[in-house]
């Protein structure tokens, strides 16, 4: 049974930085596209960066130039380093596979992640 953990939330000011990390148990990371997601409260979850096996990547466009996503293959972990962060970057954040969704894998519980003066 697969297990991904999220973690590195938090509260931060705007303008602060913060760093999410990804692992998983029951498989390997290091095989798979995978992906940062966000979900406001009364919104969609929506598609924060996305990383490949091969490590190309892909940001929305609300966070080009502030997220940068990367892979630690020798830890197995996917990390998301945040910057530059905005009150609209307010969510719980999840990580999963990407670009398919259509995985029997379960989403994790996420971090949150609250930039707030």
């Amino acid at each position: 049974q697969v297990q991904l953990v999220e973690s590195g939330g938090g509260l931060v000011e705007p303008g602060g930085s913060l760093r999410l990390s990804c692992g998983a148990s029951g498989t390997m990371l290091r095989f798979y596209g995978m992906g940062w997601y966000r979900q406001a409260p009364g919104k969609q979850r929506d598609l924060v960066a996305g990383i490949s096996a091969a490590g190309s990547t892909k940001y929305a466009d609300s966070v080009k130039g502030r997220f940068t996503i990367s892979r630690d293959n020798a830890n197995d972990v996917v990390n998301l380093l945040m910057n530059s962060l905005k009150p609209e970057d307010t969510a719980v954040y999840y990580c999963y596979r990407w670009p398919s969704l259509t995985t029997t894998w379960p989403w994790g519980q996420g971090t949150q992640v609250t930039v707030s003066s």
